[in-house]
Parts: structure tokens; C-alpha cells; sequence
């Protein structure tokens, strides 16, 4: 039987999928939906079963069940020849996606802050602090990883309301592919690194008013900077990148 080649398997696939023995094709669906989501696959690009089939180490059929699924959700679109491509950025959907993202997580983190302990924040303030120092070596992928664990922790504390945490982590997995972007240029990643250190205060004054308000406008924040990614060069809106390579 058919098995997913771990390698380089995608983080937006749930662990332990494996382990599950779920269905090839759904451990297909789940990694390339993880690998457009995630940026991987960039948008524009073209796909086709053969390659994504060795890429992944299973057969084709799987894939091709996966590709039209994809195709069903508007991530993926049918090429009048063989083949799909992955969606561009839509205006329309990344601004749906943000704003219901300001008011969930925003209720998320009034309704945090109400019981937040020590432990949590000096975890969450290590976070920042770690993002800090990748952002002075100039490390695209460090302020990355460290502001995703930044969020990732603060969806934590509200995993007793399962609906509300798993809406706020869909809709966070649906905007990965615009927000690495704007972290790979020194005013995206800037802005994101402050914004943290204004969720940081709320949450310290204990205030549910207030940390909501905040978060909302954090999100908001990061919606403007998605969008000018899409409406210009990252050069043109992001300013110098972060990456050393391109000093």
C-alpha cells in the first residue's frame, strides 16, 4: 500500500496522521492542501499528477482524487491543457479571511486575559524576544517560526471552547501563504514583532476590553500589509528584505 514519504512532510498536515493509517488519498489531499497553504506551492504554479505523485511517493490515482478535491475548494484551478495550477490571491477572500480573524482571535484573547497565568506569559514574552534577535541576524525563517509559535500559544488558551480553536486555527492556516511573505521584509516583520509587544501589555493589564481591541487591530494590521503585497512588488511594499542574501 501506498504510504506519504515523510520527508519534508508538511507541519500543516496534523501529527500523527500517519499513525491514524488513514487513507492515502487523504493523506495526499491533507499534505498538498498543506503545501498551498503554506506557500510551498507557490501561486501561478503549475501542477501536474506525475510529479506531485513522486514527489510525495505514492501512485497517481491518489493525487488526481486529491487535485480535484483542491480544485473543488478554489485553491487549485483546472488548465484547459493537463494539469491545474494553484490559485492567485484574491483581493476578495484574503480580506474575508482577515477580518473574521480580527474578531475571533480578538474574542479569543478577551476571553484569554481573563485567565492567563505566568508561566504563559514569560513563555510568550521568550518568543518575542527570540523573534527579536532573529530579526537583528536579518533571519526570515526565525521570525517566522517564532511569531507563529507566538499565536499558536495564544490559541492554546481558548482549546477548552474546540469550536472557536479550531476556527481561529483554519483561518490561520488559510492566511500562512500571504503573512510569510510580509515577515520577509524588515517593515512587515517589524510591525508584527510590535504588535506582539501591544499584546503582550494587554495581557498584562488583564483587561479583556482593551486585549481585544488590540488584537483586532494587530490582525488588521497584518491584513494591509497582505494586501500590498498582492497590489505591488515585495520590494515595492515591503521596503529591504530580511534575508541576509539579499543585502
Amino acid at each position: 500500500m501506498d504510504t506519504i514519504a515523510q520527508s519534508g512532510y508538511s507541519s500543516m498536515v496534523p501529527s500523527g496522521c500517519l499513525e491514524r493509517r488513514e487513507p492515502v488519498r487523504e493523506q495526499a489531499y491533507s499534505r498538498l492542501k498543506g503545501m498551498v497553504l503554506s506557500g510551498e506551492l507557490r501561486p501561478g504554479e503549475r501542477l501536474t499528477e506525475e510529479h506531485l505523485a513522486h514527489k510525495l511517493g505514492v501512485s497517481r490515482t491518489p493525487i488526481r482524487e486529491a487535485l480535484h478535491k483542491l480544485a473543488s475548494e478554489g485553491l487549485i484551478q483546472a488548465l484547459p491543457t493537463r494539469g491545474f495550477k494553484v490559485s492567485g490571491e484574491s483581493r476578495e477572500e484574503m480580506e474575508e479571511v482577515f477580518e473574521l480573524r480580527a474578531v475571533l482571535e480578538g474574542y479569543a484573547l478577551g476571553l484569554a486575559s481573563r485567565k492567563i497565568d505566568q508561566e504563559t506569559l514569560a513563555k510568550l514574552e521568550e518568543y518575542i524576544q527570540k523573534a527579536e534577535e532573529a530579526y537583528e541576524r536579518r533571519d526570515t525563517d526565525g521570525v517566522f517560526h517564532w511569531n507563529t509559535k507566538f499565536h499558536d500559544t495564544l490559541n492554546a488558551l481558548v482549546s477548552g471552547r474546540s469550536r472557536l480553536h479550531q476556527l481561529i486555527a483554519d483561518l490561520r492556516k488559510y492566511v500562512l501563504r500571504y503573512r510569510k511573505d510580509t515577515l520577509s521584509y524588515l517593515s512587515g516583520a517589524r510591525r508584527s514583532i510590535d504588535g506582539h509587544k501591544k499584546i503582550m501589555m494587554a495581557l498584562r493589564l488583564g483587561d479583556p476590553e482593551i486585549s481585544e481591541k488590540i488584537m483586532r487591530e494587530h490582525v488588521m494590521e497584518a491584513k494591509q500589509d497582505a494586501f500590498q503585497g498582492i497590489q505591488k512588488s515585495p520590494s515595492q511594499a515591503y521596503g529591504p528584505s530580511l534575508s541576509k542574501k539579499n543585502e
